[in-house]
């Protein structure tokens, strides 16, 4: 949400149970990112976020601390969706307050619970801030499915389970929740309404205010997208302050010359993602063998190694540290498309919806390799991923199929017709049998 936050003040109702439910794919680590808090001043605040150190921390301060659980766990993945509960109840004669990452109860390197009945900041009057703490430690990444149950201690058996064919934990998408056993707090934003991603879709249809610019993504528990990986090559140390935004789909650059790749890499299959070019400065898009990013690509460009395909800005493709004439130059408000057949080693590319070097849609999807820019790429055991390789102040942003390019949401898209046919792109030059890089991909 980065620097955005949906909120609104609560009626004080003397709850002594709280659940928060909500399924967070983080963006940048290192530092206070609040999921949601409950804050009147820095003396008076409930809150629930992810510390400096990349633990879950749930806990409340009235003068001096109340609770506070602190996970021994981090969590630094930034391309999975966790799955984060946080509940107490505080009428038993020993408190239990719990945190649940993916179905799993946390062991705690920090455990301090509520005295019996102990008044709390989450049932006042306080404002109640979803994705920011007192205006700052903005939550930066994506939230779905978020809810607030005043009254309730629930586990996170309540809203998620096991997948009984991938073992993966996963959301149950309508659980039975007691909104108004306490009050009228209670609520569920599922941010699924794009032009009321504060929408209340809980028993008491509460009013939130917005700030800030949150956009809504196809990226989703359900199915997930990748994004630029935070922990490959030299991705934070090569990016400025705000390098990596809105969910880590945008990269700016000001640093040294680099290549950043997706968090998802492949061995097979036929996909298709789209590029803006905010800012051309230096600019390649293609792809890169995962290992030749940990071993050569880091300070390198893109397609210095011999694994490593680009569409260089200037018009030209590279490839083992060499460049040829291949299609047209592009600049800042252009965009580039990709197809890779990554099973028979081919790829392609698109300037504002043409395909360059004369190929079309139809050959692409015939498999027709004459017009492409590589083919016979070596695939034996070798790990492919989206790469980018930006110098001199470039800005990309990727639609991998999520629908948004930065804070822009597409009007008119065009979805693959395999695979994960709810994909969203720009261009309506997606070849037959290519699809999306998500997990509904992965499963065509």
């Amino acid at each position: 949400m980065a620097s955005s936050k949906i909120s609104r003040t609560q009626s004080q109702n003397g709850t002594t149970k709280l659940t928060i439910s909500a399924w967070v794919k983080r963006g940048a680590l290192g530092a206070d990112q609040t999921i949601c808090t409950s804050f009147y001043s820095t003396s008076y605040y409930g809150y629930l976020r992810f510390n400096g150190s990349d633990k879950l921390v749930f806990g409340d301060y009235r003068g001096s601390t109340l609770m506070i659980l602190e996970t021994n766990a981090l969590f630094r993945d930034t391309g999975a969706w966790y799955h984060v509960v946080a509940t107490f109840d505080a009428t038993v004669g020993s408190p239990q307050a719990k945190i649940y990452v993916n179905g799993v109860l946390q062991t705690l390197a920090t455990n301090n619970n509520y005295s019996q009945n102990q008044s709390n900041s989450w049932n006042t009057d306080y404002p109640f801030t979803i994705g920011s703490f007192n205006n700052g430690e903005y939550l930066n990444g994506s939230l779905a499915d978020f809810y607030y149950i005043q009254g309730q201690s629930y586990d996170a058996s309540k809203f998620g389970e096991t997948d009984s064919t991938t073992g993966t934990w996963k959301p149950i998408t309508s659980p039975t929740i007691d909104y108004s056993s306490t009050g009228t707090n209670s609520c569920h934003l599922k941010f699924e309404d794009s032009a009321n991603l504060d929408l209340d879709s809980g028993g008491n249809s509460l009013t939130f205010s917005t700030s800030g610019t949150p956009t809504q993504t196809e990226d989703c528990p359900a199915n997930n997208y990748p994004t630029v990986n935070l922990n490959a090559g030299k991705a934070t140390e090569y990016l400025n302050s705000t390098g990596l935004r809105y969910g880590n789909t945008q990269m700016n650059q000001t640093a040294n010359n680099a290549v950043f790749i997706s968090t998802f890499a492949n061995t097979t299959g036929k996909y298709y993602w789209e590029m803006l070019i905010d800012a051309v400065g230096y600019t390649t898009q293609g792809v890169m063998a995962y290992d030749d990013l940990i071993q050569n690509g880091a300070g390198s460009y893109l397609y210095t190694p011999a694994t490593g395909y680009g569409y260089v800005y200037t018009g030209n493709k590279g490839n083992n540290n060499s460049q040829v004439s291949y299609g047209a130059s592009y600049t800042s408000g252009d965009y580039i498309s990709v197809a890779f057949d990554q099973t028979n080693g081919t790829i392609w590319f698109a300037k504002n919806g043409v395909w360059q070097n004369s190929a079309t849609t139809t050959e692409i999807g015939a498999g027709t390799t004459t017009n492409s820019a590589y083919s016979s790429m070596p695939t034996n055991g070798n790990v492919y991923a989206a790469a980018f390789g930006l110098d001199n102040n470039a800005v990309t942003s990727i639609n991998y199929g999520n629908g948004t390019f930065g804070t822009t949401t597409l009007g008119t898209t065009y979805s693959p017709t395999v695979g994960d046919t709810g994909a969203k792109f720009k261009y309506n030059i997606i070849p037959t049998g290519f699809t999306a890089i998500s997990t509904k991909g992965y499963n065509a």
